[in-house]
C-alpha cells in the first residue's frame, strides 16, 4: 500500500465508511483506510480530531480497456 502523504481530519460521528465515501466517492474503500490506520482499527465512530493517513487506491480494471484507475487524494494541480 502506498500512502498519498495527505491526511484527513475526522469530525465527531464520522466512520471509516463515511470518510471513504467523502474522500474516494465510494464507501467500499473503508478497508484501505483501515489498513493504512491500524491504530484506529477498533474505532467504530470517531470522536473528532483524529488524523487519518490516506492511501492511494486503485479501482478494478475496466473490462473494455483492461486498465484500472488510480484514485489519488492529491489536488490535481499538485500532481
Amino acid at each position: 500500500m502506498t500512502l498519498s502523504g495527505t491526511t484527513y481530519h475526522c469530525s465527531a460521528g464520522e466512520t471509516f465508511d463515511s470518510v471513504a465515501l467523502e474522500v474516494y466517492g465510494d464507501e467500499n474503500y473503508s478497508c484501505e483506510l483501515l489498513c493504512a490506520n491500524p491504530e484506529y482499527v477498533l474505532c467504530t465512530e470517531f470522536t473528532g480530531g483524529e488524523i487519518l493517513a490516506l492511501p492511494i487506491v486503485e479501482t478494478p480494471e475496466d473490462e473494455e480497456t483492461g486498465t484500472g484507475t488510480i484514485l489519488s487524494v492529491t489536488a490535481p494541480w499538485k500532481e
